[in-house]
């Protein structure tokens, strides 16, 4: 099965519709990407929540460890990691109550793309959620 991602006019409404977003693979360094796109989203008005085994907080945050370790709402998992690790993320995230997995731009699986689909999640990748929230809201 090959990706393919949502109309703007559904992502548009992913986005009106959340309150807050939980960020796979943020880093708490301020030059990189992940970092400066969570901070972006939080300056929208999105609550963060990083996920990142290797940091205590960021952005004001706490850190978790993994997407399980969560126990609030989480309305949209967004992922800075590198394709090859989707289809695990994937798995993860289907134990979550999020139906909403968002991966950043230059990042997909069609593997990922299967599992979650098959779990009724919206699934929308290779697509930077920043650049999307400041042309679709």
């Amino acid at each position: 099965m090959t990706w393919q991602n949502p109309t703007n006019d559904q992502i548009a409404q992913v986005l009106s519709d959340a309150k807050t977003i939980a960020v796979v693979g943020l880093s708490n360094n301020p030059e990189r990407t992940s970092y400066q796109i969570s901070l972006a989203m939080q300056q929208a008005g999105y609550k963060i929540i990083p996920v990142n085994p290797m940091i205590d907080e960021v952005l004001g945050e706490k850190a978790y460890a993994s997407l399980t370790d969560i126990k609030e709402d989480i309305d949209i998992i967004n992922v800075f990691r590198r394709s090859e690790f989707l289809p695990d993320i994937a798995e993860e995230a289907m134990k979550t109550n999020c139906k909403v997995f968002w991966a950043q731009q230059g990042v997909s699986s069609n593997e990922a793309y299967k599992l979650l689909k098959d779990h009724d999640f919206t699934v929308i990748m290779d697509v930077c959620i920043k650049v999307a929230h400041a042309v679709l809201i």
